[in-house]
């Protein structure tokens, strides 16, 4: 018992702190790029977002919390042998006991996710940035209303599925509300601005997911309205 207690002290791959600030660094100023926040508002839905990449990579590679904090309350039933090993800290594999193809599975999934929402958010900002002030209909605007969201929560979700922690959980519901907000804020100020033509657009394209759009509102390939843009 002493022996396995020594084995599972001594791998500890944490504290490199460098690689949380690169990261950190490199999704916020990708995030602060492409989502271009400007008003208080959009601020604030951006430091909800800041906090949530903190606390992803503080645990992914910074300082485990709650590895500590599942060992300390499960103790020797805790399943791994070397709890602060880095493969344990996919806690999905390591909580539920899943072999190595699970892990790949995860793996995949994952990084569909985070690597799709990155690419979505780029394409969108390009959309955005062509139609110089001009209400985008055509491609990911034609799909949903705020692309750029949409790919802000799949990259949430994807670190959800490879890295979940106790706080990452807990911010998700309040970064997807601080975003809904926006979203729903902007909408308000582009109904009032631009009236019907604003308002048809919003009924017949989803929010978020690309669901229950209408076929008959369908608009015809290469449709633009010369309004400004909503994310």
């Amino acid at each position: 018992m002493a022996i396995e207690v020594i084995l599972r002290d001594m791998i500890y791959d944490y504290g490199i702190w460098p690689a949380v600030v690169a990261n950190v660094a490199l999704f916020g100023l990708f995030s602060l790029a492409f989502l271009r926040p400007r008003r208080r508002i959009e601020w604030r839905s951006m430091g909800v977002w800041s906090a949530f990449l903190v606390a992803l990579f503080t645990e992914m590679y910074g300082f485990p919390l709650t590895i500590y904090l599942l060992t300390s309350v499960l103790g020797d039933r805790y399943p791994a042998l070397f709890p602060f090993a880095h493969m344990s800290g996919h806690l999905w594999v390591t909580l539920l006991e899943l072999g190595p193809t699970a892990l790949r599975v995860i793996h995949l999934a994952s990084n569909t996710l985070m690597l799709g929402g990155l690419a979505l958010m780029g394409i969108g900002w390009w959309q955005v940035h062509k139609a110089r002030g001009g209400l985008v209909t055509t491609w990911l605007y034609r799909l949903v209303r705020h692309p750029q969201y949409t790919a802000l929560f799949a990259i949430m979700l994807g670190a959800l599925i490879q890295w979940p922690t106790l706080p990452t959980i807990v911010m998700a519901p309040t970064l997807v509300a601080a975003y809904v907000r926006l979203a729903r804020r902007e909408e308000a100020e582009m109904q009032t601005t631009f009236g019907p033509p604003y308002e048809a657009y919003r009924i017949r394209t989803p929010a978020f997911l690309p669901l229950g759009r209408r076929r008959q509102d369908r608009e015809p390939e290469g449709g633009q309205m010369d309004l400004t843009l909503s994310r």
